[in-house]
C-alpha cells in the first residue's frame, strides 16, 4: 500500500469514527437490509438501541420479537412496502427483555443494485426521551386544565401594546364565551355588571398606564341574567423587547360570596337566637377581653353592649361583679385552663343590676385556630340559684338527720352492749371497708341480715344497691334464673330476657341468706362467679362481668353438710374468707333489757301508747327464758304484749313463751345435733308433721332441723318412722 492509500485509509477510519460518535450522541443508528437474501447490516448504535450484542447475527425474526404486539401490524405493513421498493417512515415501540418500552422512529429508502435487486438503507432513531417528555407535558397540561376546572380558576395573558389576549379553557367558561371567540378587553367589559363597569375600566386603565399589578373583585352579568362574582389578579411584566405584558388568573368566587352571604344572614339569626336564649352568653378574647354579650346578660347587669365592653371589671377573669368569695377561684380556674385551652365549668355567684348575687353555672368553651391557639372563649351562664339553695337546704337536713341517726345508734337496729355483741360489731367495722366475702353464721332469728346490711352501709358500695336473696324460699329449678337471669326462650315460660340478682346488685352488695340450701349445680355456678367475677345468663352465651360483693349467711352446720356431700368444700372456703358468728340471745342475756326497751319504744309509738316501765317479774322471766327463736322471737313477744297492754306497765303472758323445757347451760340450738333435751323421735316427728311429711326442699323437715337430707333419711330409717303417716294425718 502506497502512502496515498494509507492516508486515505486513515481518513476513512476517522470519518467512520466521527459518524459512529455522531450516531451515539444523536441516538440514531443506520441499517441496510436485503429483502431477497435477508442479510441485515447494523451500525453499533443500532445494536445499542435494540440492545443486542454487536457480535450477534441479526435476523428479521429477532427484530420482530422486540416489536410491541400492538405495533406489529404497522411494522409488517412497512416491511411489505420496503420489499416493493417503497420508502418507509414510521414510529413504533419496542418491548425490551426487562419490560421497558422504547419508542423508535424508522426511515428507509429502497434502492436497486446492478442486478435489479432491492436493498433498503435507512436510519433508526431512539425517540423514547422525546416521547416521554411530550407525554409529561401533555399530562401536565391536562392536570393544569383539570385543576383550573376544579378550582374555578382560569389563566390569561395580555399584551398591553396590541391588546392581544390568551385565555385558558376555564377562563372561557367563566366569562361564558365559546372557545372560538376572540378574547379581548372589550369582551371582558361586555360581561361586566353595569354597576361595576366604571370601577373595572378605571382599574384596567391604571394598571396599563402605570405598569402596576391589578387585584380586584367585580360581578359579571351573563346573557341569561345570572350573576357571577369573579376575583382577578394580574401581574405586570415586560418581555425581552421591553413591551408590557400581564399574566394573571380569574377565579369564579360566586359560591364563596353566596356562602359569605349565608354566613352573614346566619350570624344575624344567631344573634337573635342568643338574645332570646334564657342563659347569659358572652364572648371573650384569648386573654379575657370582652367582645360580645347577649341581651339576657346585658339586662342582668343593666348596661348596653358598648358599656359592657368598656366597663372595668366585667372580664370573667377578675370581675368586680363576681362575689368576693368566688373571685380568687374564678381567676385560678381561668389561669389553669388558659394555657391548655381546655373547656371547663365553674359555679360562682354574680351580682345583678339590683345588687343581689345569684348562683350561675359558667361553661367555658374555647375556639382554636389552625395552630391550636385560643382565638375566642365562649361562656354560657345558666342560673342555678334555686338549685343551689335547695342543695343547701338538703345538706342542712342531711346533717341534722345524720346527727340524729348517730345519736340513736352506731349500727342502726343492732342493739346491745354485751361483750359478745361488741366483738361482732368490731369485726363488722374491720371487714366493711374491704371487698372481702363474708360468711355470717348463727341461729335463726339472731339478725344475720342486719349484720349484712351494716357491713354494706359502711363499705364504699353504700351508695349502690343491697340485694337480698333467700335461697331457701326459691324453688330449686328457678334459683339459677333468680341469681343469674335468663335469656328469652331459655326455658318454658321465659318469654323475655330477665336480669338476675347479680346484675341488679352490680357495683353493690348481694346477700345470700340460707346459702346452705343451694342445689349442687347452683353452688358450682356461684363458685365460678366468686373465682372469675363473671357469669352467663341461663340460656345465654355472653359472659357478663360481676362487680358484686357477696355476703352469705346460714343457720346450718356447713361442715356437717360438706361431710354429708350436700355442700361443696371449695365453695365453703370461697365464702369463708371472713367468718362472723352471731351469738344467740342466750349468750348475751345482758342485752335483753336494752332490746325490750328498744322494741317497746318502737311498737308503743306505732300504737300510740305510753308505756313507761316493764313489770319486774316480766323482766326476770324474759331474762331466764332460753329464746330458741332468738331476737325475732323476743320481738314478736314484745309486739304482742304492747298490743294487749292497757296500762303504763308492760307485762308478758308466761303462756306465750315455749312450754318445752330447755337446758340453757348447753345452748339449746335448733340444729338436730344440739337438741340434747329432746328425744330424736319426737323432734323428727314434729318436723315431719309441720312439713306435711316432706323431708327435703325449702320447707322440708331437713331444712327445719338444719340437717342434710341424707342424714335425716338415715335417722328416719334407723328410728323406723313412717313419713306417709304425717301426710295422711294432714290430708284428713
Amino acid at each position: 500500500m502506497n502512502v496515498t492509500d494509507h492516508g486515505l485509509t486513515r481518513e476513512l477510519r476517522r470519518r467512520e469514527a466521527y459518524l459512529a460518535e455522531a450516531q451515539r450522541l444523536s441516538h440514531t443508528g443506520s441499517f441496510g437490509w436485503n429483502p431477497l437474501t435477508g442479510e441485515i447490516v447494523w451500525s453499533d448504535e443500532t445494536f445499542r438501541i435494540f440492545e443486542f450484542a454487536p457480535s450477534s447475527k441479526v435476523s428479521m425474526p429477532m427484530i420482530l420479537e422486540r416489536v410491541h404486539p400492538q405495533d406489529m401490524p404497522l411494522v409488517e405493513m412497512a416491511i411489505g412496502a420496503a420489499t416493493r421498493g417503497e420508502e418507509i417512515d414510521l414510529e413504533h415501540r419496542l418491548v425490551m427483555s426487562d419490560g421497558r418500552i422504547k419508542y423508535l422512529h424508522v426511515v428507509g429508502k429502497a434502492e436497486r443494485d446492478e442486478t435489479g435487486g432491492i436493498e433498503v438503507i435507512g436510519a433508526v432513531m431512539d425517540i423514547t426521551e422525546h416521547r416521554v417528555t411530550e407525554e409529561a407535558i401533555r399530562r401536565s397540561e391536562a392536570y393544569l386544565a383539570e385543576a383550573q376546572r376544579i378550582s374555578h380558576t382560569g389563566s390569561f395573558g395580555c399584551k398591553a401594546s396590541s391588546g392581544e389576549m390568551f385565555w385558558s379553557d376555564e377562563t372561557f367558561r367563566i366569562f361564558g364565551y365559546d372557545r372560538s371567540a376572540k378574547p379581548a378587553v372589550e369582551a371582558i367589559l361586555t360581561r361586566v355588571h353595569p354597576d361595576d363597569k366604571a370601577m373595572v375600566q378605571a382599574q384596567i386603565s391604571h394598571a396599563t398606564g402605570q405598569g402596576k399589578d391589578c387585584n380586584l373583585e367585580y360581578r359579571l352579568l351573563l346573557p341569561d341574567d345570572s350573576v357571577k362574582y369573579v376575583h382577578v389578579v394580574a401581574h405586570a411584566m415586560k418581555d425581552k423587547a421591553g413591551n408590557l405584558e400581564f399574566v394573571g388568573a380569574v377565579t369564579d368566587i360566586t359560591e364563596r360570596k353566596a356562602a359569605e352571604e349565608r354566613i352573614r344572614r346566619q350570624e344575624g339569626e344567631f344573634r337573635q337566637i342568643l338574645d332570646l336564649a334564657p342563659q347569659q352568653v358572652r364572648v371573650y378574647g384569648p386573654g379575657g377581653e370582652r367582645l360580645y354579650a347577649n341581651r339576657v346578660a346585658l339586662d342582668y347587669y343593666g348596661v348596653s353592649l358598648e358599656e359592657w365592653q368598656q366597663t372595668t371589671g366585667l372580664s370573667f377573669r377578675s370581675s368586680l361583679f363576681v362575689h368576693p368569695d368566688d373571685r380568687e377561684r374564678a381567676t385560678r380556674d381561668f389561669d389553669a385552663n388558659r394555657s391548655s385551652g381546655s373547656a371547663y365549668e365553674s359555679e360562682l355567684r354574680v351580682r345583678g343590676a339590683d345588687g343581689n348575687y345569684r348562683w350561675f353555672l359558667a361553661r367555658h368553651n374555647p375556639l382554636h385556630d389552625d395552630k391550636g391557639q385560643v382565638k375566642r372563649w365562649y361562656v354560657g351562664l345558666t342560673d342555678i340559684d334555686e338549685r343551689k339553695r335547695a342543695e343547701e337546704r338538703l345538706r342542712q337536713e342531711n346533717v341534722a338527720l345524720r346527727e340524729e341517726i348517730n345519736k340513736a345508734s352506731m349500727f342502726e337496729e343492732i342493739v346491745g352492749t354485751s361483750p359478745a355483741l361488741q366483738a361482732v360489731l368490731l369485726r363488722i367495722s374491720k371487714v366493711a371497708p374491704s371487698d372481702s366475702t363474708v360468711l355470717i353464721t348463727g341461729e335463726t332469728g339472731t339478725g344475720k341480715e342486719l349484720v349484712a346490711r351494716a357491713i354494706h352501709r359502711r363499705s364504699h358500695r353504700a351508695s349502690r344497691a343491697f340485694v337480698s336473696v333467700n335461697c331457701a324460699a326459691i324453688p330449686r329449678d328457678l334459683i339459677a334464673s333468680e341469681l343469674f337471669g335468663h335469656e328469652r326462650g331459655a326455658f318454658t315460660g321465659a318469654t323475655q330476657q330477665r336480669l338476675g340478682r347479680f346484675e341488679l346488685a352490680n357495683g353493690g352488695t348481694l346477700f345470700l341468706d340460707e346459702v346452705g340450701e343451694l342445689p349442687a349445680e347452683t353452688q358450682l355456678a356461684l363458685l365460678r362467679v366468686l373465682q372469675e367475677h363473671e357469669f352467663e345468663r341461663v340460656g345465654g352465651t355472653r359472659r357478663i362481668h360481676a362487680d358484686v360483693r357477696v355476703i352469705a349467711a346460714t343457720n346450718r352446720d356447713l361442715q356437717a353438710a360438706i361431710s354429708a356431700g350436700s355442700f361443696r368444700r371449695d365453695l365453703f372456703y370461697r365464702l369463708h374468707v371472713f367468718p362472723i358468728e352471731i351469738p344467740s340471745l342466750r349468750e348475751r342475756r345482758e342485752d335483753i333489757p336494752l332490746l325490750v326497751e328498744y322494741f317497746i319504744d318502737r311498737y308503743a309509738r306505732k300504737a300510740g301508747k305510753n308505756i313507761k316501765r316493764v313489770n319486774k317479774k316480766t323482766l326476770e322471766l324474759l331474762q331466764s327464758y332460753p329464746w330458741p327463736g332468738n331476737i325475732r322471737e323476743l320481738q314478736n313477744v314484745i309486739e304482742r304484749s304492747v298490743i294487749v297492754c292497757e296500762t303504763e306497765n308492760l307485762s308478758v303472758d308466761k303462756s306465750w313463751l315455749s312450754q318445752q323445757p330447755r337446758d340453757t347451760r348447753l345452748g339449746c340450738k335448733l340444729h338436730f345435733s344440739q337438741m340434747l333435751v329432746a328425744t330424736e323421735r319426737e323432734v323428727i316427728e314434729e318436723a315431719l308433721r309441720e312439713s306435711q311429711g316432706r323431708v327435703f326442699g325449702p320447707s322440708g323437715a331437713a331444712a327445719k332441723l338444719g340437717l342434710a337430707r341424707s342424714t335425716l333419711e338415715s335417722k328416719i330409717r334407723s328410728l323406723n318412722i313412717n313419713k306417709k303417716r304425717f301426710t295422711v294425718e294432714l290430708g284428713t
